[in-house]
């Protein structure tokens, strides 16, 4: 496999750079910060077995047509974000993480190969890059909403955050948000989850601290019994830190979804018939267990429903 990163300025398709960096294998199989690599099964057991489309699937004149002929999926996915998307200090060629597992699939299936070139997005470029085709898809932790959906497509949601909660490893008590009745519950400054807590727990004393490194070392150092934040920020937190975890699935909803192009119905309706391939053949379920299912207790989710949010 051929990955190149691009790296990319704060103004949508003004390129900084370019590196084009050959490797010998497709596996994402370095351990994440705070993992086990004898226990992180390797990005080679997502993609065996990984589904690719039909030829009659790949229609003349399309965008699925135009990524099979250059040979790669151009991504903007971030570099810096563990169990989602981190780029490997050790061999910078490679990226892990959910989101990164998800983008090689969906090369594999185009392409038959997962040939991925990523350019790192900033939140506020995102739009630009579809609209311009800078990039073809988006997997940033892109919550799908109807005032985006102006702007871009979104196929899915492939995957829903929201508020979560972490607790120390050794913590056998406490299992999900429904045990938090009773409980001194950190939460972000300024975050949803000051007003959420009280809502599902309102016997729970809420404890806010302005930044979630502090509030991370405050339930290491059990000044709380949990920690309320968005699943995805407590996952790496707990990729980084071992002496916590999270536990059960997210208790609000924050719809991921993968942005694409406005208006190419064609290259949508084929990216969500791609999602619910990998969802039945187990490929999403392996992604998911192999990345941030490696800080929690909890099972495989469900994959939330295609189309099910305003927007998608």
């Amino acid at each position: 496999m051929t990955r190149s990163i691009r790296r990319k300025g704060a103004l949508a398709g003004v390129v900084l750079a370019a590196v084009t960096l050959a490797v010998t294998a497709c596996s994402g199989n370095t351990a994440l910060p705070g993992s086990d690599a004898s226990s992180t099964a390797s990005g080679d057991s997502v993609l065996a077995g990984a589904p690719v489309a039909k030829a009659d699937l790949i229609l003349s004149g399309s965008t699925m047509e135009k990524i099979k002929k250059r040979g790669k999926l151009i991504v903007a996915e971030a570099l810096d974000a563990p169990l989602l998307s981190q780029q490997d200090p050790t061999d910078p060629s490679k990226v892990n993480g959910f989101d990164a597992e998800l983008a090689k699939l969906l090369a594999t299936y185009i392409i038959g190969k997962p040939n991925v070139e990523i350019v790192p997005p900033a939140s506020e470029t995102r739009e630009a890059m579809l609209q311009n085709d800078t990039v073809d898809v988006v997997f940033n932790t892109y919550t799908i909403t109807e005032e985006r959906a102006k702007q871009v497509d979104f196929a899915g949601p492939y995957f829903e955050s929201g508020l979560a909660v972490a607790v120390k490893s050794d913590n056998k008590d406490i299992k999900s948000y429904k045990d938090l009745d009773g409980k001194n519950v950190i939460v972000g400054a300024n975050t949803p989850a000051v007003t959420e807590v009280p809502k599902i727990a309102p016997k729970a004393t809420v404890t806010a601290f302005g930044t979630d490194p502090a509030a991370v070392q405050a339930l290491i150092q059990g000044r709380g019994d949990a920690y309320v934040q968005d699943y995805t920020l407590l996952a790496s937190d707990a990729a980084s830190e071992k002496q916590i975890k999270v536990v059960g699935q997210p208790f609000t909803k924050e719809p991921y979804g993968i942005g694409l192009k406005h208006g190419d119905d064609d290259f949508k309706k084929f990216v969500n018939e791609w999602l619910k391939t990998i969802q039945k053949g187990g490929q999403w379920g392996k992604a998911w267990k192999t990345t941030l299912g490696t800080v929690t207790d909890s099972d495989v989710p469900t994959p939330p429903e295609i189309g099910s949010v305003p927007g998608s």
